[in-house]
């Protein structure tokens, strides 16, 4: 399963990614200071809001492309992405770090930093990173 380390190299592995403390002193993940993802503990009225189905592990904010996606990923796999009603109307989900390999949590992170990086960053970094053909 995944860890901070994972987080860690995926995220800095994308173009103009930088790390640095949220405003509440966890670990971020941002391009060009638009935060992708992000340390996520659960606070007080969210762990009573989740009850006995809190997560007691590591948590990962992860923003998404909209809210559509989030509702996707929300029902595709209850037991590895959440919410909680401080993230109602807004493009994110949890993740239960130790529940998600890496593969997946590759898949995620870079979709994120796609939802975020401006327009043309993430053309060029598309470009860079697309298959390429080999001519007969």
């Amino acid at each position: 399963m995944a860890s901070w380390d994972d987080v860690r190299r995926i995220a800095l592995g994308l173009p103009e990614t930088t790390e640095r403390p949220s405003y509440d002193g966890v670990a971020a993940w941002r391009v060009r200071d638009k935060p992708f993802v992000w340390e996520r503990p659960l606070r007080g009225k969210e762990l009573l809001d989740l009850g006995a189905s809190a997560p007691d592990g590591p948590v990962l904010g992860v923003r998404v492309a909209d809210l559509g996606v989030k509702e996707a990923l929300l029902a595709d796999d209850p037991g590895l992405f959440l919410t909680t009603p401080h993230f109602d109307g807004y493009p994110a989900v949890l993740v239960r770090l130790d529940r998600i390999d890496v593969p997946e949590l590759t898949e995620l992170i870079v979709e994120a930093w796609y939802a975020r990086a401006p327009k043309r960053l993430a053309r060029a970094h598309q470009a860079e990173t697309a298959p390429t053909t080999a001519a007969d």
